[in-house]
């Protein structure tokens, strides 16, 4: 088996300024393509009095519009593109369960620059050429399964694309292909451990030696659940579907921080509340600017998710800013198996049952190793005896609405009125007890 090395030592050791001169003038290529090419961006500069030339120094970043996902939801489908469809060779977009869907589009340079990042990550988990790795991220509109497809591909490995098939022949294959590598939601993981306990198999009788999860918050226990169970050393890595899907973030051998691939994301921290800039070490939002894409550039994307970052070198050698792992969000969004599922969504579909209330409370739980998702609503009335068949049936009314929703199965608990009487807010509405 190789050694582990960075993958691209020229560009992940660089000092902190050759990479803040090299971002610069990258940021500066980005503003003047989106200027030029996106109405929406054209307007919003307008708006702020601004012109590209105004961009002299990365200071000046904070002048730059903030974009938020319902922006993209705006533009749909085609309207955030700095190219013509012509020259856009493939799309992907989000599952569109929280909303309208979100969609990115990639040149061929853009796919290459996608693969470089997420070979840049599979490595620094220490993931080398002589792998055998089996991923379990689905294949289709969503990105995750053919980002780490080609950055595998990038480095060298060997990979076996099982995306979603079920657990007995990702188990088999993993069993007889000798797979060393996992890729996938840890969730899924440690579905595959108990399966592999159910069988009897010992994963003594396995070749695995890493696995690199995300697509979901996942703590430190979760990690040494995985490890414990499936014998492999386990990291994170982070990558967002607007910023074209995994690669912009990965947990190197020290773990201690998800390095930045920051030639091609320039990231910040601000105040959820008020968006002004936060110092590193400071818990804020994490926005992205992407300072290579040419189908689909961003400014100052606000991704919702909660973190600090750390610039100071790394022991690994990587001297890219590091971000804490995601744990929280600004928002209600519940991340399970792999989805974003938002509380408005669920809300939306109960509004329109006449036969339940306005109160309702979303449990997350963890029950062996699958994440289950239970919708509590309370009745309008409290039901006669005599109609429990139609309340069976309205409850399978239910599910099935909010199994579309949410893009998942959904159990619903039906409960007397007023019994959630106490559920008055958001933060109550969602009770997420993978945390507790």
């Amino acid at each position: 088996m190789s050694e582990p090395a960075i993958f691209n030592p020229a560009r992940e050791t660089m000092s902190r300024e050759q990479i803040e001169q090299l971002q610069l003038e990258r940021l500066q290529a980005t503003v003047n393509r989106v200027y030029r090419n996106v109405a929406f961006y054209g307007r919003r500069f307008e708006q702020l009095d601004l012109a590209p030339e105004d961009v002299a120094s990365l200071a000046d970043l904070v002048r730059l519009p903030l974009t938020t996902k319902q922006d993209l939801r705006d533009s749909y489908p085609y309207g955030m593109f700095a190219l013509p469809l012509r020259e856009v060779v493939r799309v992907h977009c989000s599952s569109g369960t929280t909303g309208q869907r979100t969609v990115v589009g990639y040149t061929k340079n853009d796919l290459a620059d996608w693969a470089e990042a997420v070979a840049r990550n599979l490595a620094a988990a220490g993931v080398t050429k002589d792998e055998v790795v089996q991923i379990f991220f689905g294949y289709g509109l969503f990105s995750g399964g053919f980002g780490f497809h080609a950055g595998a591909e990038a480095l060298g490995a060997s990979v076996i694309p099982m995306s979603s098939a079920d657990i007995a022949q990702q188990i088999e294959i993993m069993h007889d292909f000798r797979t060393t590598v996992l890729c996938g939601t840890p969730s899924y993981a440690l579905q595959m451990a108990e399966a592999l306990e159910e069988r009897g198999i010992n994963p003594n009788e396995l070749h695995l030696r890493i696995g690199v999860f995300g697509a979901e918050p996942w703590s430190e226990q979760t990690r040494q659940e995985i490890e414990k169970r499936l014998f492999l050393q386990a990291f994170d890595v982070y990558g967002l579907s607007e910023m074209g899907g995994p690669g912009v973030a990965a947990e190197c051998r020290e773990r201690c921080g998800l390095h930045i691939t920051e030639d091609f994301f320039l990231p910040e921290i601000v105040a959820p509340d008020t968006g002004e800039p936060l110092p590193d070490g400071r818990e804020g939002e994490l926005v992205l600017t992407t300072l290579s894409k040419e189908a689909f550039p961003l400014l100052r994307y606000r991704t919702g998710d909660l973190t600090s970052l750390d610039r100071t070198p790394c022991a690994c050698g990587r001297t890219t800013a590091r971000m804490a792992r995601v744990q929280r969000r600004t928002d209600d969004v519940i991340f399970i198996r792999g989805s974003n599922v938002s509380p408005h969504d669920i809300e939306a579909v109960l509004k329109q049952i006449e036969e339940v209330g306005p109160r309702y409370r979303i449990v997350v739980e963890r029950r062996g190793a699958l994440d289950v998702l239970e919708v509590q609503v309370e009745m309008r009335e409290l039901p006669d005896l005599g109609t429990i068949t139609n309340l069976e049936r309205l409850e399978a009314d239910l599910a099935e609405r909010l199994r579309a929703a949410a893009g998942m199965r959904v159990e619903v608990r039906l409960l007397e009125p007023r019994s959630l009487a106490e559920v008055q807010d958001s933060d109550s509405q969602v009770i997420d007890r993978r945390r507790l």
